[in-house]
C-alpha cells in the first residue's frame, strides 16, 4: 500500500542553507515515526539515496553541511529555475520504502512549492500519517496539506470534479490549513488535533478506509472557500 503525506506553499525566498535546516529536522524526525522504513540499526542516523535530474544516484547523509551542499549544487545547475530541491529514497523491511522530494526557497509567481512524503508499506501497516502530516506543518509551514491514497485520489476526481492541473486544493484523511483556509472551514468538518504546534488547523477527517466521508468533506471545504488556489500571480506564500 502507498501513503502520501504532503504540503504546498507559495513563493517563500529562502537560501539553501536555510532550507538545509529544514530538511535536517524532517529527515531527523523520520526514524521514529517511521523505524520500519529503514534497514539501520535503531539509533544510527539514516543514510538515503538521492536522485539526479541526469546520472546515477548517491548517497545521502542527513548532516546539515551534507544536506546545504546538495541543495545548494541544486540550486547553481542550470536546469534549475527556481528554489532548490532534493529527491531522496530509502528502503527498509521487508514491504517498506520510504520517498521524500520537495523543492523550497523559490519566488516564481506561478509554480507552487511542496514536499511529498511517500511511503509503501504491507497492507494493514500502521503508519502514523497524523504525526507526519504534523511534522511537516510545523517544519515547512506550508499553506495547505494532506495524508492520502492513490484510491482516495481517485474517488476524489471521479466523484467530485478534483483536478489537481487546475490548481485544485486536495483534502484527504487528515488535511492541514493554513490560518486563513481555516477560518474558512465549515463547523462540523473533521475534528481538529491537539498535537499540531504551529499556526494552523490539522483535521482528522476520515480513518483509512471511508472514502464517503473524505469525499464528502472535500465538497463542503471546497464549497466553503477554504480549498481555493492561491490566486495566480501568486504575491503571498499562504492564503
Amino acid at each position: 500500500m502507498r501513503r502520501i503525506v504532503r504540503v504546498f506553499w507559495g513563493p517563500r525566498k529562502e537560501t539553501p542553507q536555510e532550507l538545509a535546516g529544514r530538511w535536517r529536522a524532517m529527515l531527523d524526525a523520520l526514524p521514529a515515526l517511521l523505524p520500519a522504513a529503514s534497514s539501520a540499526p535503531a539509533g544510527q542516523p539514516w543514510t538515503w539515496t538521492r536522485f539526479h535530474v541526469s546520472g546515477r544516484p548517491t548517497e545521502l547523509r542527513t548532516g546539515e553541511a551534507e544536506l546545504a551542499a546538495a541543495l545548494q549544487a541544486d540550486h547553481d545547475s542550470p536546469q534549475t529555475s527556481d528554489g532548490a530541491g532534493l529527491r531522496l529514497a530509502i528502503r527498509g523491511e521487508p514491504g517498506w520504502e520510504a520517498g521524500v522530494s520537495g523543492r523550497g526557497g523559490g519566488e516564481s509567481e506561478y509554480v507552487t512549492q511542496a514536499v511529498v512524503l511517500t511511503i509503501v508499506c504491507p497492507d494493514g501497516a500502521e503508519v502514523p500519517e497524523a504525526a507526519l502530516l504534523a511534522l511537516l506543518a510545523d517544519i515547512w509551514q506550508p499553506d495547505f496539506g494532506e495524508a492520502t491514497d492513490d484510491e482516495l485520489l481517485d474517488a476524489l476526481e471521479d466523484r467530485a470534479g478534483f483536478d489537481y492541473t487546475l490548481d485544485h486544493v486536495s483534502a484527504g484523511r487528515l488535511a492541514y490549513l493554513s490560518p486563513g483556509r481555516a477560518s474558512a472551514a465549515p463547523a462540523g468538518v473533521g475534528v481538529a488535533r491537539e498535537e499540531l504546534r504551529g499556526a494552523g488547523v490539522l483535521l482528522d477527517i476520515a480513518p483509512p478506509g471511508d472514502i464517503e466521508a473524505v469525499v464528502d468533506a472535500y465538497v463542503r471545504l471546497r464549497d466553503a472557500g477554504a480549498l481555493d488556489p492561491l490566486p495566480r500571480p501568486m504575491g503571498r506564500t499562504v492564503l
